[in-house]
């Protein structure tokens, strides 16, 4: 298809300038909408606005301006149908032959708290209407969504007599309803979650459809294994991304693995930076936490507590680095590391080693303190999709209550909740033994609860980490008392979990027999 005639409507005005020069430059006339029409004519760029081509001005504050049959009838007309021929001649109207459109920015406004008013003047009603009259009929009309591509459609335009390829138009049109389907699933989204009328809180039932934008950062080498192929995608209404996280040092680009283990430090990192904290994760567990009066000292208690799984982990701070903590990761061997910031002599001395990847994520690590968008998370089935809220609760202190004769000292109570935000992401089953400032055993991932307790204790001894006077945190309730028995035996004086057995009784008197303390949550913590 030849190019004769072309549209440009942008709000993003990237590129817009070369790009309509260069069509200039080939023969191709342009017109143009008010705001994108006076950029190019500031800048010497010759082109005919729409309201003269169409005559007809643009109304109600810039909401009429490129809704016009000149417009649509120019975009939609068919080169080979007769019929369409006559019509177009009859009334003269010219055809269109390539649009130039991006829209509104609906998705960059709302990703803040907004005003009703100003989401719905960020709704683009004309660009999406020419965007998809212009894909319908791909085979006759191109259609530019992405300013990527304005250097790859000039260059075919130069060097193939102002024509493009049937192979160019039609990737272009994937790109247009892509862009479309992107666009409306963003505005439903922020709709749905819209408080109704009737009770002031958005509607919390799982929507009928299910709709979801998400973009792609970049490809990745391969997935958890080298023969799957895999990318990662941003959500497009989220601001707080662990892949969008800046990489301040590394000669290699994030692996999937990486990723994963990158977003299961992050995602803890968050509920633990209250304090200065150094949290090591493997395979999604964490298997070290340290808290301290300073990074250092928080992170020589994570590396206590499992030195062997902690070998090619994740390492993740919640204060920027500083170089005598980097330099106690000089002789590690550290798959990646993440932190809100670092020192630069910290930055040089943790970036020595090549194959460490470095993060920094002070720029997203507060970000969703006022997100108005509530997160949900979405695990893939075959031929499906399981969809829930997040687990954005730790505790109900509606629900918290002591049920033991012994209530927990302050100490004890401070080491529970502590242990209880460790558990709340550790693979189920989930055991956890802690102190106030350090995890000290983690069984993470077994068919018997009371498996998870052996694991932990047996991970506490080989450390050589001190269970006696520690706590224990469990992700669901306790189904027997055998759990109590192993954790007393160990010295372990307090214990937390969310209750609900049938067997609750004879936990709660198992652990009063040994004089512990016990809390129910009322609130469970399974991670699949």
């Amino acid at each position: 298809m030849k190019v004769n005639l072309a549209l440009l409507s942008v709000h993003d005005k990237t590129g817009i300038l070369e790009f309509a020069r260069g069509l200039l430059d080939v023969g191709v006339d342009l017109i143009s909408t008010g705001g994108t029409a006076q950029l190019l004519r500031e800048n010497g760029v010759r082109v005919r606005e729409i309201s003269d081509y169409t005559g007809f001005p643009e109304i109600l504050g810039g909401r009429v301006k490129s809704l016009h049959p000149k417009i649509h009838a120019g975009l939609l007309y068919r080169r080979d149908n007769q019929d369409d021929q006559q019509t177009i001649k009859k009334l003269g109207i010219s055809p269109i032959d390539m649009v130039v459109v991006n829209l509104y920015p609906f998705e960059k406004v709302t990703a803040r708290t907004v005003a009703l008013t100003e989401a719905i003047e960020n709704i683009d009603i004309g660009g999406p209407s020419m965007i998809r009259a212009a894909a319908k009929n791909y085979q006759n009309v191109a259609v530019v969504t992405d300013p990527s591509d304005y250097p790859k459609v000039l260059n075919e335009l130069k060097t193939s007599d102002r024509s493009l390829s049937d192979n160019t138009t039609f990737s272009l049109m994937l790109k247009a309803f892509a862009r479309t389907a992107q666009y409306d699933t963003v505005i439903s989204s922020f709709f749905s979650n819209l408080p109704t009328e009737q009770n002031a809180k958005p509607d919390e039932s799982a929507p009928s459809k299910l709709l979801l934008s998400f973009e792609k950062l970049q490809d990745l080498r391969y997935g958890e294994n080298p023969h799957q192929k895999a990318a990662v995608y941003r959500d497009i209404q989220s601001r707080s991304c662990i892949a969008t996280a800046r990489l301040a040092a590394g000669q290699k680009e994030l692996s999937y693995n990486n990723i994963i283990d990158a977003d299961a430090s992050y995602s803890l990192l968050r509920e633990l930076k209250e304090r200065p904290t150094t949290i090591i994760v493997k395979h999604t567990n964490p298997c070290g936490i340290g808290c301290g009066t300073n990074l250092a000292e928080s992170c020589r208690r994570a590396m206590e507590t499992d030195p062997v799984s902690a070998f090619g982990g994740i390492y993740g701070f919640t204060r920027p680095l500083d170089l005598e903590t980097a330099n106690l990761l000089a002789d590690k061997f550290v798959e990646l590391v993440l932190a809100p910031g670092y020192d630069t002599e910290a930055l040089k001395k943790v970036s020595s080693k090549k194959n460490r990847r470095i993060l920094d994520i002070s720029d997203i690590v507060n970000i969703d303190e006022n997100n108005p968008h509530a997160e949900k998370t979405f695990r893939r089935i075959h031929g499906g999709i399981l969809y829930q809220d997040s687990d954005d609760i730790l505790v109900d202190d509606q629900k918290l209550k002591t049920v033991t004769k012994r209530t927990p000292t302050p100490d004890e109570k401070e080491a529970l909740l502590f242990a209880w935000t460790i558990v709340k992401h550790t693979k189920s089953n989930a055991i956890v033994i802690a102190s106030r400032d350090q995890l000290i055993g983690v069984g993470a991932g077994q068919m018997s609860r009371v498996d998870s307790c052996k694991i932990a204790v047996a991970k506490a001894k080989e450390a050589k980490l001190r269970t006696a006077g520690a706590v224990m945190a469990s992700d669901a309730f306790l189904p027997f008392r055998d759990s109590v028995d192993l954790m007393a035996g160990a010295g372990v004086t307090a214990i937390i979990q969310p209750g609900g057995s049938i067997s609750d009784p004879d936990v709660i008197n198992a652990a009063d027999g040994f004089g512990m303390a016990m809390l129910f949550t009322g609130i469970r913590h399974f991670v699949h």
